[in-house]
């Protein structure tokens, strides 16, 4: 069977490259003399042959140069709409109050074309000394339609003319959780928005095949199924392979169109499949809704009432235990937010009683013995490592007592959990090498990592951002990356020393089923 996305009886011969070994990682003293050069047979976008001077019979021939060569890799939890709108979007991520963004929002507004939309992203309201409220955009805004997101994508702050634009009552504050969510489809119809997308996700496709990326797990936030879904976002030949995930509002049409997670999808160019359904069970840090168990500890207590600040249960457990049952029965595998500890206690609790199969996205504050409760239920943990670099002080302000129990990497990889690499983009940059950077060295400044006994080494980094493939074998897809270096060099330097070593890993070319996507 032909792979995804390539033409019966391609046939590509990559030359002369050091197949990076993942399983075994080599020792760092060897230099690359030391390092076996062989040649890769990819057909029909498939590993067929490895191994040295193998002969060319009518392949097409990519000379590696002698250059180190590794599996394609993912990024396993994207929203890629949203991540190609972020590049027009204005930075707010660096704003201490309302008055901050407001100001930034002010100097943004005379370049904007007359009834356009100004749109901003990152600003993080948790530390702030007050809420932002609708009036202070107002006060800057006029009858100009504003919407700055949250850095962490789980609350919107809106001027009055873009409340209105949207059909909503009006509201002194922000718009968060389920609600917010229902919007995001929506954004792209506000004026001046919608005809950036293509030509904005296309860039980005072409800037993540530049940093190695041959597939992403997009969890666009969409109203249906994906049927008769565009093909995977292309531009000056990059490419990737895509699996496109489907929300509750459109569960029962993708049951009844019966598409099941890892087919492809109809009307795609054979690179898109159908991904996972997501939920949204909690909420998140920095919006202060992600569901703990105890309440946070800047919380002001409210005598009577034990939930007070202790976050947002979106989809209560009785729900989410049908809605994974309906998923399984119908094929489809689950990818399942949950943030806070309370929330991935009744994901875990959903996916024993329904024998779903799957993911639990983020996993960022879990009880020690959900850790044993995931591997012994053969549940993956998608995190974004990036996350715990941005929610570091956020993290001391508001679950101090719990610090040591947030972003557990080493903790589930040791339990023998499958850990899966990515970013949430736009929350972080869609770019493995920040990723594996955050993971192996867990500071973002000059400060001491922060609880570094749940670091990972290079090599764990590595393999958890290669889609479980774990090397270039025979059989595998066709899918790989040349770089300048062996990134396992890195291995046992200090962890600062290895984090900057993999951000500056030189990438020579990306193949997408045997494809050059990419070559600088």
């Amino acid at each position: 069977m032909a792979s995804a996305g390539v033409a019966t009886g391609t046939s590509v011969l990559v030359r002369d490259v050091r197949v990076v070994d993942l399983e075994t990682p080599s020792d760092p003293a060897l230099t690359p003399v030391d390092v076996r050069i062989v040649d890769v047979r990819i057909v029909d976008g498939i590993v067929r042959e490895v191994g040295p001077h193998l002969a060319r019979r009518g392949a097409e021939i990519i000379d590696g140069g002698g250059r180190f060569v590794i599996p394609g890799l993912w990024d396993q939890h994207v929203h890629l709409g949203q991540w190609a709108l972020s590049t027009s979007r204005l930075d707010t991520s660096g704003t201490r109050s309302p008055e901050d963004a407001c100001a930034i929002v002010a100097a943004a507004l005379p370049g904007l074309p007359p009834g356009a939309t100004l749109q901003g992203w990152g600003h993080r309201s948790a530390t702030w000394t007050r809420a932002p409220g609708t009036a202070d955009l107002d006060a800057v805004a006029g009858d100009r339609p504003v919407v700055l997101i949250s850095g962490d994508g789980h609350h919107g702050w809106l001027s009055s003319r873009a409340q209105r634009l949207l059909g909503l009552e009006p509201r002194p504050g922000v718009i968060a959780e389920a609600e917010w969510f229902a919007l995001f489809p929506r954004l792209i119809d506000l004026p001046g928005v919608g005809q950036t997308v293509q030509d904005a996700c296309a860039t980005v496709v072409s800037a993540a095949n530049a940093r190695g990326v041959t597939g992403i797990v997009d969890l666009e936030w969409v109203d249906g199924p994906p049927v008769g879904t565009p093909p995977a976002p292309r531009a000056s030949g990059a490419a990737l392979r895509v699996r496109r995930a489907v929300y509750e509002a459109g569960l029962e049409e993708a049951l009844a169109h019966g598409l099941r997670t890892g087919e492809l999808l109809p009307g795609s160019d054979g690179l898109v499949t159908m991904g996972p359904f997501k939920i949204i069970s909690d909420g998140s840090l920095n919006t202060r809704t992600a569901y703990c168990c105890t309440p946070y500890t800047d919380a002001t207590p409210i005598p009577g009432d034990e939930q007070h600040d202790r976050g947002v249960q979106n989809v209560p457990l009785p729900a989410l235990t049908s809605l994974l049952s309906r998923a399984h029965a119908g094929g489809l595998q689950v990818a399942l937010h949950a943030i806070g500890d309370a929330a991935v206690a009744d994901a875990l609790q959903a996916f024993e009683a329904t024998g779903a199969r799957g993911t639990v996205e983020h996993a960022q504050l879990m009880a020690w013995s959900d850790v044993d409760r995931m591997a012994r239920l053969g549940i993956a943990a998608s995190v974004q490592p990036a996350h715990l670099w941005d929610d570091r002080d956020v993290t001391m302000a508001c679950w101090a007592d719990r610090a040591e129990r947030c972003f557990p990497l080493r903790s589930l990889l040791d339990a023998g959990v499958d850990v899966r690499l990515g970013s949430d983009a736009p929350v972080s940059p869609l770019d493995p090498w920040l990723a594996m950077a955050a993971a192996v060295h867990r500071s973002a400044d000059d400060r001491p990592p922060w609880h570094p006994e749940q670091a990972l080494t290079v090599a764990e980094a590595l393999s958890s951002s290669t889609d479980g493939v774990r090397g270039v074998e025979v059989g595998g897809p066709g899918d790989l990356v040349l770089l300048e270096t062996n990134p396992l060099a890195a291995q046992d330097l200090p962890s600062g020393e290895a984090a900057a070593a993999l951000q500056q890993t030189g990438i020579v070319a990306t193949l997408v089923a045997g494809r050059v996507v990419h070559a600088s």
